[in-house]
């Protein structure tokens, strides 16, 4: 059995997580979670997103999952809403590029375009 402290820290924790989820935010990130994503990477790229986040003790940003949008040949793929409403999606992403997005458009608002989706 868990000691009181231990049980206390385990709710201190999910209180984070669903601020996290439900709070205020600055930017949202939705992982496509279809199976074609996750067969082509997705998990990773959401696993490399949140160890970024945590990393640099970013708590105002809601990292979701969604299903199968329809671009199957750019999976993995992202969006990124800025809390303004701005919508970019980047597509073909590794973990790398995921935490490198992290780091250049959510911290530093810096548009990567060369993994944006290309004009269809």
């Amino acid at each position: 059995m868990k000691s009181l402290e231990e049980l206390k820290k385990i709710r201190e924790d999910a209180k984070k997580l669903t601020h996290i989820r439900t709070g205020e935010y600055s930017t949202k990130i939705v992982v496509g979670m279809g199976t074609c994503g996750i067969a082509s990477g997705a998990r990773q790229v959401m696993t490399a997103i949140l160890d970024e986040l945590q990393k640099r003790n970013i708590t105002d940003v809601i990292v979701t999952q969604t299903g199968c949008i329809g671009y199957c040949k750019y999976e993995p793929l992202i969006d990124v809403i800025k809390s303004d409403g701005k919508k970019v999606t980047y597509v073909n992403l590794t973990p790398e590029k995921a935490r490198e997005i992290v780091v250049k458009h959510v911290i530093n608002n810096q548009v990567v375009k060369e993994w944006m989706i290309p004009e269809l």
